[in-house]
């Protein structure tokens, strides 16, 4: 079954018709929220909210393994993360959707693994190509179907917010080969890997990176972007689910 995690403007997935509300408890503590089973548009989905309903805990607080293991419980075998991020690349400007092909770690002290030597024992996973092919490539068809252009590949890099990057940060992300920059692509995407779930990010580029323009980053134009942004990132999963 296909879950989604919503990210910031994406806490609650509008006509989705309730089937059953999952426990938000795990072995592994509390997740985000409780996990939603209903129907979009006449198909099955899955929907958590990443920071909780309502929006309240920050990224580097967020129980990540908790939430994987919470959409593997109710069923979930695919999983999109939706992710609002800045756009380091010059040329993603605000409001484009973003089908990621790497990512580059740069988070810190975040619980990030099930094969810890304590909940399971030690393992090591194969994350050279940190999203599932396929599934990038139904997001893909999905954008062509729903009329929305969704820019393929690029680098995420994942930052430990919850503020956002100086100007210095970005320029050496630059340095690094990035494209992107959010701040929860990270545990999520390889603990999806640890559980076997395909993953995939959809990534709504909200604002120009730190230093990429001369002007500074607006507040209230991320949240405008997210508002309409959010709209198209639904009709996409509609066509997707379609």
């Amino acid at each position: 079954m296909l879950a989604i995690i919503g990210g910031t403007g994406l806490t609650t997935m509008a006509g989705l018709d309730v089937i059953k509300r999952h426990s938000a408890e795990t072995p592994l503590g509390a997740a985000s929220a409780s996990v939603v089973h209903g129907t979009y548009e006449g198909y099955d989905i899955l929907f958590l909210a990443r920071h909780g309903h309502p929006y309240k805990l920050p990224p580097h607080r967020i129980n990540y393994r908790a939430n994987l293991w919470a959409l593997k419980q109710a069923g979930a075998t695919r999983v999109v993360g939706v992710n609002a991020v800045g756009g380091i690349d010059p040329s993603l400007s605000p409001g484009a959707l973003v089908v990621p092909d790497q990512i580059i770690d740069y988070t810190v002290g975040r619980e990030c693994t099930y094969f810890d030597g304590r909940f399971k024992p030690l393992k090591h996973i194969d994350f050279s190509w940190p999203y599932t092919s396929s599934l990038c490539s139904e997001l893909l068809s999905a954008g062509e179907k729903a009329g929305e252009i969704l820019e393929k590949g690029g680098v995420y890099g994942c930052t430990q917010g919850p503020r956002l990057e100086t100007a210095a940060e970005i320029a050496r992300m630059a340095r690094d080969g990035c494209h992107l920059v959010g701040m929860t692509g990270m545990p999520e995407a390889s603990l999806a890997r640890e559980l076997e779930i395909d993953y995939a990010c959809l990534a709504l580029v909200v604002n120009p990176a730190a230093g990429v323009t001369n002007r500074e980053i607006s507040l209230t134009e991320i949240d405008a972007v997210i508002s309409s942004g959010i709209e198209r990132i639904k009709r996409v999963i509609g066509a997707m689910l379609g």
